[in-house]
């Protein structure tokens, strides 16, 4: 079955992400199609990027970056759910981000993001970031905004535009994961 990793973005203290990971997580769980995991970068504790060699070059890092990238590696596809910091991508998922090469080529990738402005800009520079990694990006998105979706600007408290929205981008999500299934296996029997 397609395994898709809904992956944290924050590693900061006292986070919301969970909370929104939680929820996407959730919804997704009540599908069929494929089958759903939290990724959560804060329990891979990695270093900020210091390979000499990259990974596009076989670097490998120490052991929580090789447990990272074994972990991307395993999945089919991703839910990037990101905030928004200074209307900037959160440095410890571009950190991450960093540590993988051939782990993200040809799967699919879609963003839920959170901020004062929905995240909209972080979610600008995952897109930025997904081609040159191989990553299809699905155009449905979910913004949440912390004025309208978290109570007190803390507890997620996802309204019905939010679950239409989900709805949208799981299902592309699926369907490009599985259509790039394919070029996924044709690309493993190379490297085999």
């Amino acid at each position: 079955m397609t395994r898709i990793g809904i992956i944290i973005g924050s590693t900061r203290p006292r986070r919301i992400g969970p909370q929104v990971a939680g929820w996407v997580h959730e919804v997704a769980a009540r599908r069929s199609d494929a089958a759903f995991e939290l990724v959560d970068l804060a329990g891979f504790r990695l270093p900020l990027f210091d390979q000499a060699i990259p990974p596009a070059m076989g670097g490998t890092g120490g052991p929580g970056a090789q447990a990272w990238v074994r972990t991307i590696d395993a999945l089919d596809g991703f839910v990037f759910v990101t905030p928004e910091y200074n209307t900037q991508l959160p440095g410890a998922l571009k950190n991450a981000i960093d540590f993988v090469h051939a782990g993200w080529a040809d799967k699919a990738a879609g963003i839920v993001s959170y901020g004062v402005v929905g995240g909209t800009g972080s979610a600008a520079q995952l897109r930025q970031l997904c081609g040159p990694l191989g990553l299809a990006d699905v155009p449905a998105q979910v913004s949440l905004h912390l004025a309208t979706d978290f109570q007190d600007f803390t507890v997620f408290t996802p309204g019905e535009s939010g679950a239409r929205s989900l709805d949208a981008l799981l299902d592309r999500l699926v369907a490009w994961t599985t259509a790039l299934e394919p070029v996924r296996s044709s690309r493993a029997a190379v490297v085999s």
